[in-house]
């Protein structure tokens, strides 16, 4: 019995303690009496908030003044001052009975509270502004892309001119992080893209009785653009926004402003590596990825519609020209270089702090896939007449 008494008597101890709000109209003057506890502990309760706040409209309606009595609150802090002063308009009422203690609260809170900013609608020459300084700040980018871009030309001329002087112990270490490293998951998408691909054509050519022309369909999708896409995507994601980070904690550590002050060139030693690696690397992987995006498309042909691996690898070669995979590499090399220097580019304009930091990596992700749909759709365009 002892047992079942006790949460009642701590439910009993709750609501005691509960903040509370009683209106009395005895006197001459409305009085609105508060007790209980008003804190953060109290207040945070839903049902206590919701309680209080219908409690207030009424006791602090502008038709009739009441008298405050704070002298019952058994405890009070910057949370239940604030309630208050929010709901007396931010102004002191005309009668208030109040503890020493409770007054400082309130007067500190009154000292520091500040108001909303109001609501501005920006005019049309106010949007037009606005309009303007995206197109500059885009611009910037721009010009620091082509500005890096000239660099690395440079730069590559130089390790051209004195290749034993080149940071090839650099473009070794990135070369196997973002390609021998980038196999696994890759290798993955492609395969499973090949499958949902075979899969849901096979639904498509089966009503026509053109099952045998799914090697046509997923040798030119897989081999000319597919795989190049899905690779630099997923390096755009997985080493493009390492690049931006790696680059970004070193101007945290400010170890950028300590490679300027030794003479060290960044371009030489953070980007050239990088872009040769990625340059080295996308190409491979990118017939990784449609390897394994064939493998995929394969085997789902030959569940689905039976169109039997023997019978798919012996047409892909007739179907496919060789054409298309060397434009698919072609397209890799471009996207690589686009990639790793976007990644420098968004790295080395990170500001030393941590939110830059997080900012200039979502950036060049995000900067990075767009980049990419848009020239490989200029390299559709361009040669559109190649291996078709």
């Amino acid at each position: 019995m002892a047992n079942q008494a006790a949460p009642k008597e701590h439910d009993l101890a709750m609501e005691d303690t509960s903040p509370r709000l009683a209106l009395r109209s005895d006197a001459d003057t409305p009085q609105a009496q508060l007790l209980g506890r008003w804190t953060a502990a109290r207040l945070a309760d839903p049902a206590a908030w919701d309680a209080i706040q219908d409690a207030l409209v009424p006791a602090t309606s502008a038709d009739t003044p009441r008298h405050w009595d704070l002298q019952g609150i058994e405890r009070l802090d910057h949370t239940g001052a604030q309630l208050l002063w929010n709901a007396w308009g931010r102004q002191w009422p005309a009668s208030l009975a109040a503890t020493a203690p409770q007054r400082a609260m309130l007067e500190r809170v009154a000292r520091y509270t500040v108001a909303p900013p109001a609501h501005q609608t920006l005019s049309v020459w106010a949007r037009f502004l606005s309009l303007g300084d995206v197109v500059l700040r885009v611009t910037d980018h721009l010009v620091d892309l082509v500005r890096l871009l000239g660099q690395l030309v440079l730069d590559l001329r130089r390790l051209a001119r004195a290749p034993r002087d080149g940071p090839w112990r650099d473009i070794s270490g990135h070369l196997f992080n973002i390609g021998a490293r980038a196999l696994p998951i890759t290798a993955l998408v492609g395969f499973l893209i090949g499958v949902v691909l075979a899969y849901l054509m096979s639904q498509q050519l089966r009503q026509f009785g053109a099952d045998a022309f799914i090697v046509n369909i997923l040798g030119i999708a897989l081999i000319r653009e597919l795989g190049p896409m899905l690779a630099a995507i997923l390096i755009a994601g997985r080493s493009g926004s390492a690049i931006t980070a790696q680059i970004g904690v070193m101007r945290v550590t400010e170890e950028l402003d300590a490679m300027r002050v030794m003479g060290i060139a960044h371009g030489f030693r953070l980007v050239l590596p990088r872009a040769v690696a990625m340059a080295l690397a996308m190409p491979l992987i990118s017939v990784w990825t449609t390897l394994a995006a064939l493998l995929g498309g394969m085997l789902a042909a030959d569940l689905t519609i039976g169109v039997t691996p023997a019978f798919f690898i012996e047409m892909l070669p007739k179907v496919t020209q060789v054409s298309n995979l060397t434009l698919a590499v072609g397209k890799s090399v471009v996207f690589g270089v686009l990639i790793a220097v976007i990644g420098c580019h968004y790295g080395l304009r990170v500001k030393p702090n941590t939110e830059s930091l997080g900012q200039g990596t979502t950036a060049s992700v995000v900067t990075s896939i767009t980049v990419v749909i848009l020239v490989d759709a200029l390299f559709a365009v361009v040669f559109k007449s190649v291996g078709i």
